[in-house]
């Protein structure tokens, strides 16, 4: 089932982080195509005509879009390694959920505390905030939310926190006093696992870029 494997993605992109480190964890070899999000490929715009968005993993010329759905295809295709869903229906259903809601509710928040100041600031950034505590509620006192293995949810959320020195010089608070057991885990997958710190970038790097993108859009 390998064939060719191709990623069309932009680096700071979370949830092409998602399928960069699923892809790691399963030992792909892939090409990697870096996309420019203002002036998109066509190659690009051919494989995802709907939602014209990376990522997008093309195995042997065929498409998959949306980073959830993508980790999902990886974890089926190439199954000779430790799987990331858990084989418990149940268990998969609930993982499944949760990174729905973090797709949900993590960005869409994010912006509108970047986008936004006084009051309106002020409550989407409590409701970014509440969305982490309910993660890490989530999480209890297990090691990763697999279990005691690196699973799907942990690839679903684990990108976000290369934004989290973003989210909060933009949100004036710190993750390590709000979440410290979220805060934890993210040290346990960075040093445990070489697909993450491997993949997950510079968060001063990611900070620079939204600084920039936000001068772009406003003309500051």
């Amino acid at each position: 089932m390998a064939g060719e494997v191709v990623l069309l993605d932009t680096w700071a992109s979370m949830f092409g982080m998602r399928v960069r480190i699923a892809l790691a964890e399963k030992g792909v070899k892939y090409e990697y195509k870096e996309e420019n999000v203002k002036n998109k490929s066509p190659l690009l715009l051919q494989m995802n005509p709907i939602h014209k968005k990376v990522p997008v993993l093309i195995h042997n010329g065929k498409p998959i879009c949306e980073s959830a759905i993508i980790v999902q295809y990886i974890d089926e295709v190439w199954k000779d390694k430790s799987p990331l869903l858990p084989s418990d229906p149940y268990e998969r259903a609930q993982a499944r959920f949760w990174v729905d809601f973090i797709d949900k509710k993590v960005y869409e928040t994010w912006r509108r505390m970047w986008l936004s100041k006084g009051e309106e600031h002020e409550t989407a950034k409590k409701e970014l905030l509440d969305i982490f505590k309910l993660l890490e509620g989530t999480l209890g006192d297990k090691p990763f939310y697999g279990g005691d293995s690196f699973g799907f949810l942990d690839v679903g959320l684990i990108p976000f926190s290369s934004w989290f020195y973003t989210f909060e010089t933009y949100g004036h608070f710190k993750m390590e006093a709000e979440c410290p057991k979220l805060m934890a885990w993210v040290k346990r997958c960075v040093q445990s696992k070489e697909s993450v710190s491997k993949t997950l970038p510079d968060e001063k790097k990611v900070y620079e870029h939204i600084v920039a993108l936000e001068k772009a859009t406003t003309g500051a």
